[in-house]
């Protein structure tokens, strides 16, 4: 079965979207596969996978974490969510900027956004959830976060009155991440890599 990039988007957060064998008693699907995204380029070792349910409204993010570097492969695997991805990367020509993809268990979309760029969702229906892959395992003491309705990042959220927690709601903003030391862990050069300060 073939996986299939749908879109890139701010050079590195790509769409892509898994074939799907499918009849009356259910379908089958190959979500990843490690020889097919070392063919796009992608990565092919993930180390921790994320499981998460939220009710319709909910926005989570934006997150990312430096040490280790946490790159994610995020699906939606039950209702649908608005998936955002914002290139956080000092020097990066697309700093600040965002993009945003509706996934859902019928479209099947895997969105993949690279350490560098911050993550979050906002769920578009009762029940959503959501599974990600990781590229590095959790730190807690080396995660951050970007304010989800920044003015100088300006995402569009699909929500009225979105659910957000404490944590989110208080998180500092774009221009406050990229003057502190810890900016200095995603600097984005001409290859498109990242060195880790």
């Amino acid at each position: 079965m073939q996986i299939r990039i749908e879109s890139r988007h701010l050079n590195d957060v790509v769409v892509l979207v898994p074939e799907i064998f499918q009849d009356s008693r259910g379908f089958f699907s190959e979500t990843f596969r490690a020889d097919q995204f070392e063919t796009f380029g992608l990565p092919t070792h993930f180390v921790q996978d994320n499981h998460s349910r939220s009710t319709k409204g909910v926005i989570r993010g934006l997150h990312f974490q430096w040490s280790p570097p946490m790159g994610k492969l995020m699906r939606v695997t039950a209702g649908s969510a608005f998936l955002v991805a914002v290139d956080i990367r000092k020097g990066s020509p697309t700093c600040g900027e965002w993009v945003g993809t509706v996934a859902s268990s019928e479209n099947r979309r895997c969105v993949w956004a690279p350490a560098g760029f911050a993550r979050g969702f906002c769920a578009l229906s009762d029940a959503t959830e959501i599974q990600y892959k990781c590229t590095g395992i959790y730190n807690g003491n080396a995660e951050g976060a970007i304010r989800w309705n920044d003015p100088a990042i300006g995402i569009e959220w699909p929500a009225e009155d979105p659910i957000i927690s404490e944590k989110d709601r208080n998180a500092p903003l774009l221009g406050d991440w990229l003057a502190s030391s810890n900016s200095y862990h995603f600097t984005y050069r001409r290859e498109l890599e990242f060195v880790k300060a």
